[in-house]
């Protein structure tokens, strides 16, 4: 996708999660280990709704941080996902799905605070932030629920 606005790369972002979300209960019925069933079909929902919260951004956001061009997005190291779905969480345990879950928690969550940083006008800068921050909430959130499920 090219993204020239932050409006633009809050549509990118949300649409990473819906495809993670379509990735994550596709493999739930493929993976051998109940556990892992169990934990891909919570991540599922989770970033399906990780999606509609996304998506409230950009309906909510103002509109002139919205359509604040994105100079320096082509600079960011692109965020590493399985974009095809080739299955690869129904190969993983419950401990691989984890750490690629977080792992792909903590590239969005990057790449926020490394715009927040480069965002020269209060708007957009304001709209990062609160977008990182929903993203860190939502991923000691996330951290919680699997450890409670890794408890029981």
């Amino acid at each position: 996708m090219d993204i020239k606005t932050f409006g633009e790369l809050i549509s990118w972002t949300r649409d990473l999660h819906a495809h993670l979300a379509r990735c994550l209960s596709d493999c739930a019925t493929k993976n051998e280990e109940e556990r892992a069933q169990a934990l891909l079909d919570y991540l599922a929902t989770h970033e399906s709704e990780m999606e509609r919260i996304v998506n409230e951004f950009k309906s909510q956001g103002d509109s002139k941080a919205l359509e604040t061009r994105v100079y320096d997005y082509l600079s960011h190291h692109p965020i590493k996902t399985h974009r095809t779905c080739d299955e690869p969480y129904a190969q993983l345990d419950f401990e691989g799905i984890c750490r690629e879950v977080f792992d792909f928690h903590d590239q969005i969550e990057d790449l926020y605070r490394t715009m927040a940083d480069k965002a020269e006008i209060p708007e957009a800068k304001e709209l990062l932030q609160s977008l990182l921050t929903m993203e860190e909430n939502e991923a000691m959130r996330l951290a919680r629920q699997i450890g409670r499920m890794n408890d029981l």
